[in-house]
């Protein structure tokens, strides 16, 4: 009896443990990068085209293109804060 207890313990952390690879697989993948860019161009795109800006889908490359290179560097700052944040 207990070791079945044991091997459905096991089995509940394996599943767990595949889930948080995928999540992180997810997390690091160029699919979600670019879904990031595009969606986060078309956002400020019609923002600025709601507010009157001239070329607003022209201007909008800028703030979108920057929002991917500050999200491309969060793993560098998220090493050095884990490097100097060990418990």
């Amino acid at each position: 009896m207990e070791s079945r207890r044991l091997e459905e313990k096991i089995r509940q952390i394996e599943e767990r443990n595949k889930k948080v690879e995928m999540d992180k697989a997810w997390e690091t993948s160029m699919a979600r990068r670019f879904l990031l860019l595009l969606f986060t161009y078309l956002v400020i795109g019609f923002y600025l085209q709601a507010i009157n800006i001239p070329r607003p889908w022209l201007n909008s490359i800028v703030p979108a293109v920057a929002f991917m290179l500050s999200t491309l560097t969060l793993p560098f700052f998220k090493e050095l804060w884990l490097k100097y944040n060990k418990k």
